[in-house]
């Protein structure tokens, strides 16, 4: 039973130790989102592009798949953190002989929902919500369905091909409802494209990682 596994212990509490590496991990990523909106615009200070001006690689849609990962994880050691009291690097603890860095969590998780986001508007992102739900609705079920009930429709129909058509009903319903919330999403995600802005957050994140990591303080103190 995938309940039986601590999710507190053996995965959010250890993820919260790494506050310090996801820092280093979303300023790269950022370096590499100003890299190529730069190629794509074919200029670092262009601010506007039409859609049809983008030249969209099959190695920057993986980079931007990556950057959807970078950024849920770094928000969640940033939560895990903040409300654990653990410190964001080995350095940090040692130094400074506390736990957690409000500074360190609240920059993961603010620049981790911009790092999440900024992908969005070269991903059907209504698809991928739409399958995460479908696929959350459906293991959820698996697991909680008693098998005396799951017996029961197995006399009717085999009971993977119910889960298989929830899949489905659930996928087309939140991917058409969230087409319509995803606006906003994909007008935040074309103001972060701009090449100047990705750097002054590559730069900071990178500095403040480099600071947790080896030298154990933040840019903001003990706060």
């Amino acid at each position: 039973m995938i309940f039986a596994w601590d999710f507190t212990e053996n995965f959010f509490r250890p993820l919260g130790k790494f506050g310090g590496l996801f820092m280093v991990l979303l300023g790269v990523m950022w370096i590499i989102y100003a890299i190529y909106e730069t190629k794509r615009r074919k200029s670092f200070k262009k601010r506007k592009v039409e859609d049809w001006d983008f030249d969209i690689t099959k190695f920057l849609k993986a980079l931007t798949y990556i950057g959807f990962l970078v950024g849920i994880l770094a928000l969640m050691a940033g939560l895990s953190g903040a409300f654990f009291d653990i410190a964001p690097s080995v350095a940090y603890q040692q130094t400074t002989e506390i736990g957690r860095n409000w500074f360190t969590s609240i920059l993961l998780i603010i620049i981790g929902v911009l790092t999440f986001v900024k992908p969005a508007n070269d991903l059907p992102l209504a698809s991928i919500i739409g399958v995460l739900i479908a696929s959350i609705v459906v293991v959820l079920l698996s697991l909680l369905i008693p098998q005396q009930v799951s017996d029961l429709i197995g006399v009717f129909v085999n009971p993977k091909i119910v889960l298989l058509v929830l899949f489905i009903i659930v996928f087309a319903i939140v991917a058409l409802t969230a087409k319509f919330y995803t606006k906003a999403f994909m007008a935040i995600s074309k103001a972060l494209s701009w090449p100047p802005l990705g750097v002054i957050f590559a730069i900071f994140c990178l500095l403040q990682g480099f600071l947790l990591l080896v030298v154990g303080v933040s840019i903001s103190g003990y706060f």
